[in-house]
């Protein structure tokens, strides 16, 4: 099993930035991706940004890129995402999971979610 704990969310304006961060613990070494994912209040939970813990490469959903980074530390099984120049559509629980597309479709492990909060 792998455990993910979230952190670093906010009530914050439009156009703040927050770095979410997302700590595993367990059996990490079963773990070749990570990411986030987030739902809106009423729509369906989507993928956000996701990496590969092995060779660093990153992927992200179009509604977020140039302004979403993440970024993982290894020796701290630890994955990061910057979030910038918020907007009230970035408003939803963020959730860390494990692993992530496009390497499976579905997550196995999730975390209990950290809330983002944009005001206009």
């Amino acid at each position: 099993q792998v455990q993910l704990v979230e952190s670093g969310g906010g009530l914050v304006q439009a156009g703040a930035s927050l770095r979410l961060s997302c700590a595993a613990s367990g059996r990490t070494f079963s773990v070749v991706s990570m990411g986030w994912f987030r739902q809106a209040p009423g729509k369906v939970r989507e993928f956000v940004a996701g990496i590969n813990l092995i060779s660093g490469s990153t992927d992200y959903a179009d509604s977020v890129k140039g302004r979403f980074t993440i970024s993982r530390d290894n020796a701290k099984n630890t994955v990061y995402l910057q979030v910038n120049s918020l907007n009230p559509e970035d408003t939803a629980v963020y959730y860390c999971a494990a692993p992530v597309p496009p390497y499976v479709s579905t997550p196995n492990y999730w975390g209990q979610g950290t809330t983002v909060a944009v005001s206009s």
